[in-house]
């Protein structure tokens, strides 16, 4: 199904997110997002795309290592597209028991009976049988709704018509086969640090494949010096390819760095691509880049013979870790 999901992608923001148990959710300006692997991918759109909000990302059980004070100041959203995450139901138990303000995004599953029974507003997303990490349109609007950010979902719903997923097809396809052989490294600014690790997300879970991600500047510091060739390390380097995702919106100062870097890796024989940020608007210019990255994950995943869309290994460790 990956193809139509892909190209479908832009009628999840048709989604309209309901609040069950609305009237006990209070207004509140900080949050923490409690999700593991895909499901807490749209907590990391939303950060690129408004930093000012202030959102701390948590992927673990119980509940992140901040004052009670400040726990208390901030709405718990914990978000599982299958409503089966053994971290994010321990997130709910831990909210739970110090009396902390959450609520719930999930398609099916325990999360969600835990919610309705213990009437914690939460917002149920229509369960389309997709990866979490084909589902962030959704749970992006559901996050919004939560939050109480009403200007920020009506400027989402715009791109159920200014996406347009098919339009990125034959670049994924093109980026696939150059890319075919090697390690993709993903790189971007701070800023756009989750659409970096979207992308790697992406490549381990649709293509099957390693991939790895960083930010400028900080790897400029450190990472990138693993990259000077010599003699004896070349065996350790020849198999990696280098994707620069580029933002004219950057710091000017982070764009000649990146600039500089690419110019650095390609005259030690690297393999390079420079992928430019481009939409109407900067949550447009954000899906774009996602929408490309799971055609380039897809047809990675057919040149590699492996199937695209469900993931047996992690299935295969829930099943050893239950025992």
């Amino acid at each position: 199904m990956i193809p139509e999901d892909i190209k479908n992608y832009g009628k999840q923001f048709d989604f309209e997110p309901a609040i069950e148990n609305a009237a006990k959710l209070k207004k509140f300006g900080k949050f923490v997002v409690a999700g593991m692997g895909g499901s807490h991918l749209a907590a990391s759109v939303i950060k690129a795309w408004h930093p000012e909000i202030d959102i701390v990302v948590w992927s673990n059980y119980g509940l992140p290592p901040l004052a009670e004070k400040d726990l208390k100041d901030r709405l718990i959203i914990l978000s599982s597209y299958s409503g089966s995450t053994e971290e994010t139901i321990d997130a709910f138990t831990a909210a739970k028991a110090k009396k902390l303000s959450f609520a719930v995004v999930a398609a099916k599953g325990k999360l969600l009976s835990m919610a309705d029974k213990a009437k914690i507003p939460y917002v149920r997303l229509p369960d389309l049988h997709l990866q979490p990490r084909m589902a962030t349109g959704l749970s992006l609007k559901a996050m919004l709704a939560l939050m109480g950010e009403k200007n920020l979902l009506a400027e989402s719903k715009l791109l159920a018509t200014q996406l347009h997923p098919s339009r990125e097809e034959l670049r994924g396809k093109d980026l696939a086969r150059r890319v075919f052989g090697n390690v993709p490294i993903i790189y971007a600014s701070t800023r756009n640090g989750a659409l970096a690790a979207n992308w790697k997300i992406k490549f381990n879970e649709t293509s099957k494949i390693p991939a790895f991600y960083n930010v400028v500047p900080e790897l400029n510091h450190n990472e990138m010096t693993g990259f000077d060739v010599k003699t004896k390390t070349l065996p350790l380097s020849r198999n990696f390819h280098f994707i620069f995702l580029k933002d004219a919106g950057d710091d000017r100062r982070i764009i000649k760095r990146m600039n500089v870097l690419e110019k650095l890796y390609r005259d030690r024989g690297f393999k390079t691509e420079i992928i430019l940020l481009q939409g109407k608007t900067e949550l447009n210019k954000i899906f774009n880049a996602l929408n490309l990255a799971d055609w380039t994950a897809y047809y990675s995943a057919k040149m590699y013979g492996v199937e695209p869309e469900q993931v047996p290994m992690v299935e295969e460790f829930k099943k050893l870790i239950s025992r």
